[in-house]
């Protein structure tokens, strides 16, 4: 009766060793494409944090092919995992709650406080379709803890289920409801701060831009942002032409999770490398902005973008407007902005969406703290508790910082 069901069996058995050898094939293929350049901090770690990562984008891309999960439940799957043996402070009070129907969790440092305290908006990074409070419960809870702020971060939803701008819609329900409830949680509701990495950085910009002349709402205290995407215009810029394919942003990847964000054609993609969706006047401000000294320094070689195509901008229209390129944003909103943060590293294709933010603040009297990390990539403050991650590690104490001295 064994034997019946042997031959089966070692068929399957030979089938499903076939099946890892393949996809083992493919990711170290795919992973080995990038780039490490001299002066990246910790190459060899970033090295094998992106070869994970690259063989989880290609196992729920394939689930995702065949119907069995969407790509953003697949991501959430892989980090409860990894999250599973993290370690709750006790020094912080953690709950999970809703605002407005939003998933949030409240960070409170269990210290008594004299007064209200410092509150901070968080918004996750994940391109838009992965990410989650989990995720960040390590950087949310040690921000909390050393800055003594009540740090309230939001589970918005995330693409290709729910596309722009569903992300930006509920940040912003978020945000009011907290500003207006901020002394229920121990809070001055004139000292908080909207924060936010990567995407998250994105949606900080546009929260707090879509606030602007709320006069029913005490205004931001600040902005801070961490290696933001803030324009889905051009992505030829100085640091996506240096960097397209150092991790943990590629530049393929990025236009990937802005297809998804909008729920565009992924077929258009090579439509927005080229630029033919950008029309004439935003291409006109932009070849201004790229002209100053920082790009010339960095030996910025302008792309010429291909002829305009008003098909394809009414097809990816929503890329210029404000959820998806605050950075495009009218000065007569920017001038009202509170002042900001802006944080950016060398190796990755985004440092010159904060650059080019930085400038349009400055230019319209809006204060801005900078720090560059010199040897950073995309992602480094993430991982600002592994000791040897010594940059992730100082920026973060530099975030804190500058909270703290508000």
């Amino acid at each position: 009766m064994f034997g019946a069901f042997a031959s089966p069996l070692c068929v399957i058995c030979i089938f499903l060793l076939l099946c890892l050898l393949i996809f083992l094939g493919i990711t170290w293929y795919e992973s080995s494409k990038a780039e490490y350049p001299p002066g990246i901090a910790n190459p060899e770690l970033l090295r094998r944090f992106y070869t994970f990562f690259t063989g989880v984008f290609i196992l729920t891309e394939a689930l995702d092919k065949f119907g069995s999960w969407d790509v953003s439940g697949n991501f959430r799957f892989v980090q409860k995992i990894l999250m599973s043996v993290q370690k709750d402070d006790p020094e912080i009070f953690k709950k999970d709650l809703e605002f407005v129907g939003v998933p949030v969790r409240v960070y409170q440092p269990r210290a008594p406080s004299v007064g209200g305290r410092k509150g901070i908006v968080f918004f996750h990074g994940g391109g838009f379709m992965a990410g989650s409070i989990q995720s960040h419960d390590a950087f949310c809870q040690y921000l909390s803890k050393k800055s003594g702020a009540v740090v309230v971060s939001v589970g918005y939803r995330l693409a290709p289920k729910h596309r722009c701008p569903a992300a930006f819609d509920d940040c912003v329900l978020a945000t009011v409801h907290f500003l207006k409830t901020a002394q229920d949680h121990g809070v001055d509701p004139s000292s908080v701060i909207i924060c936010g990495d990567s995407a998250g950085g994105n949606l900080t910009a546009g929260v707090c831009q879509a606030l602007v002349g709320r006069s029913d709402l005490p205004k931001p205290l600040a902005q801070v942002m961490l290696y933001p995407v803030l324009q889905m215009v051009d992505f030829n810029s100085p640091s996506y032409q240096q960097n397209k394919m150092v991790p943990l942003l590629l530049q393929n990847f990025a236009l990937y999770c802005t297809m998804k964000y909008i729920g565009g054609d992924s077929s258009l993609s090579k439509e927005l490398m080229k630029g033919s969706h950008v029309p004439p006047e935003i291409r006109q401000k932009l070849s201004k902005w790229l002209s100053s000294e920082e790009f010339k320094v960095k030996g910025y070689k302008p792309h010429i973008m291909a002829p305009f195509n008003k098909d394809v901008y009414e097809k990816v229209k929503i890329t210029l407007d404000l959820p998806c390129s605050p950075l495009l944003s009218d000065d007569a909103v920017i001038r009202q902005l509170p002042q900001a943060y802006i944080l950016t590293c060398e190796f990755d294709v985004l440092r010159d969406d904060g650059i080019l933010y930085k400038k349009r603040l400055e230019d319209n009297g809006v204060p801005v703290t900078w720090y560059h990390v010199e040897d950073g990539f995309h992602g480094v403050v993430i991982l600002f508790n592994h000791s040897d991650v010594v940059s992730g590690k100082l920026a973060m104490d530099n975030i804190i910082t500058y909270i703290k001295n508000l």
